[in-house]
């Protein structure tokens, strides 16, 4: 596990590990795949320090995102399903 985890996540770690030995799960990979999950789970929840950095980015490219989609200008009616199959077949 890594020096930042928290004692959480090196719970759930050998939990994991154990539970693949256990199962006879990931023959000699027990400890890798344990951590990929563990570190997945960790970006995630924004526990790691390049999650962090790049959560504040997505947060602004959002905004923005919703800016430019509240804009439009004409409104038309979604087509029915079955309206957009027959245009298919055609």
């Amino acid at each position: 596990m890594p020096r930042g985890a928290s004692p959480k996540r090196e719970r759930e770690y050998r939990e994991l590990e154990t539970k693949f030995k256990k199962e006879g799960r990931y023959k000699g990979r027990q400890k890798e795949v344990a951590a990929r999950i563990v570190n997945k789970q960790r970006r995630k929840a924004g526990e790691t320090k390049a999650q962090r950095k790049s959560s504040s980015k997505a947060k602004t490219r959002t905004k923005t995102t919703r800016r430019r989609s509240t804009r439009t200008t004409s409104r038309s009616r979604p087509r029915s399903r079955s309206q957009s199959r027959s245009s298919r077949s055609r």
